[in-house]
């Protein structure tokens, strides 16, 4: 037995895995991102941990629940758990396998035919059983490599969810702090139209104006309101989409800072090309899933060639209990078993054709996968860069519509102009700072999407910083 055992020992050492080892692709080298600001040697903003970009000690404190107890996170956490026991699993195809049997004729028997050290239904016996698949072809390497790379596809995954999460979170909470803006520029603005409608109804009964005038200054308070109505819509539905983010019921979601404090880096450096294909979680779990298919052609080889194994039993039989234990009452043999594909040897070909189909496919979703990670980066950096200087252009925008309105409604009132004059004014202030809100949200958003699409900065020391109070 132990010669049998150094025997297989020295097969398994000598032995190579079938199929073709992992390379990873090679792809175009890129010095900087096209719309990158500043030299790329500055690090990049991804290196920040989230609670280092999001300033607004409420929306922290939004994100620590949303990470304790969203159900996308949850879910992936528990798959991430559900491939580490498959791991084991595929792990324990390296160990012998034993297993064990026993009979005890307790109900009586009717036959003569009873010889010790002889199982049968007949006797009382034990056994067991040992099998030892030798891995000469490395079919066991080649399934361990692919479950191995399925837990780290799963646990880069569950990285995408947190990333994904904190920014989503981010994002929802800068669109409800612009609903709130928004709402009371709208509210403002209804009080304005009331004053207008008040003057212009004091001078239609003096025959100062028309009803016109008096019905325009009405029209447009109304019009104010029901984009007041709208803005309330909004807002609890946003704060709805958010609440489900943090894992909860619908509630009324406490703000931090206003819309206007909160505070970005002057810089957002995007760093290294090169660090992108290292850092994104998505992009390292569709690597993981190339590996794996990789490593499962390996496996669809080895399928077609002959298995061997290592068989022993051993035990002890005999017609009555009291000589179970006496020495013509055991038994035992090794040896050797050998299988091979006959017949399903051209099914196996088959299988090993669509297995190498399935590692082209996941090679091009590998190449597609980087792609769109570039292109949002580009998307991202744009974004921040035009977000900006539109929001100081609608920031002189609104100055200049303000003392535009100033003018307006004193000649008015003096009747040296008409309504058109202070209608059209406050029309125009309503709509620029209204979109002057939109477009510090954009902002707000733009970093917040190019840190998820630099890959969020997230790490396992991130991790632990988290867990010493700096998270949930």
């Amino acid at each position: 037995m132990r010669t049998i055992l150094a025997i297989g020992l020295s097969c398994l050492l000598v032995s190579c895995a079938m199929g073709p080892d992992y390379q990873r692709p090679k792809t175009e080298d890129t010095a900087s991102f096209r719309m990158a600001e500043g030299s790329p040697d500055i690090p990049s903003l991804a290196n920040l941990p989230w609670w280092d970009l999001l300033r607004d000690e409420q929306l922290q404190a939004l994100i620590k629940m949303a990470l304790a107890e969203n159900r996308d996170l949850q879910q992936a956490v528990a798959t991430v758990e559900e491939f580490q026991a498959r791991a084991f699993i595929a792990r324990s195809d390296f160990f012998p396998g034993l297993t064990a049997s026993g009979n005890a004729p307790a109900f009586g028997r009717k036959t003569v035919f009873l010889f010790p050290g002889f199982a049968s239904p007949f006797n009382y016996f034990l056994q067991g059983n040992l099998a030892w698949e030798l891995d000469i072809w490395g079919r066991i390497r080649r399934s361990n490599e692919a479950a191995r790379a399925d837990l780290l596809s799963k646990e880069e995954n569950r990285r995408a969810v947190t990333i994904q999460l904190v920014s989503a979170v981010g994002e929802a909470y800068f669109n409800l702090l612009q609903f709130d803006a928004q709402l009371d520029i709208a509210k403002r603005t209804v009080q304005s139209w009331e004053e207008s409608v008040r003057i212009s109804q004091a001078r239609l009964k003096q025959g100062m104006t028309s009803r016109l005038d008096a019905d325009q200054f009405e029209a447009e308070r109304a019009g104010a309101a029901a984009r007041t109505a709208e803005l309330e819509r909004q807002m609890v539905q946003a704060e709805n989409q958010l609440s489900v983010l943090l894992g909860r019921k619908p509630f009324s979601v406490t703000r931090g800072r206003h819309l206007n404090e909160q505070v970005m880096p002057p810089e957002v450096p995007a760093g290294l090309p090169s660090e992108l294909l290292q850092r994104r979680p998505d992009v390292l779990q569709t690597e993981q899933q190339l590996v794996a298919a990789t490593a499962r052609i390996g496996a669809a080889k080895a399928d077609r060639f002959p298995k061997i194994t290592l068989t022993g039993v051993l035990g002890a039989a005999s017609p009555q209990l009291s000589q179970f234990f006496t020495d013509p009452a055991s038994f035992g043999v090794a040896g050797a078993g050998f299988t091979g594909p006959l017949l399903n040897g051209q099914i196996l070909g088959f299988q090993q054709e669509a297995v190498e189909a399935q590692a082209k496919q996941a090679l091009a979703q590998y190449e597609q996968r980087i792609l769109i990670a570039f292109r949002e980066v580009e998307d991202a950096l744009v974004a921040v860069r035009t977000a900006r200087a539109q929001s100081d252009a609608q920031q002189q925008q609104v100055a200049a519509l303000q003392s535009a309105l100033k003018l307006a409604e004193l000649r008015y009132k003096g009747g040296l102009a008409n309504y058109l004059d202070v209608l059209v004014s406050r029309r125009n202030l309503f709509e620029a700072e209204l979109a002057l809100t939109g477009s510090r949200r954009l902002h707000l958003v733009s970093v917040v999407q190019l840190y998820k699409a630099l890959g969020g900065g997230w790490s396992p020391e991130m991790d632990r910083s988290k867990g010493d109070g700096k998270g949930s």
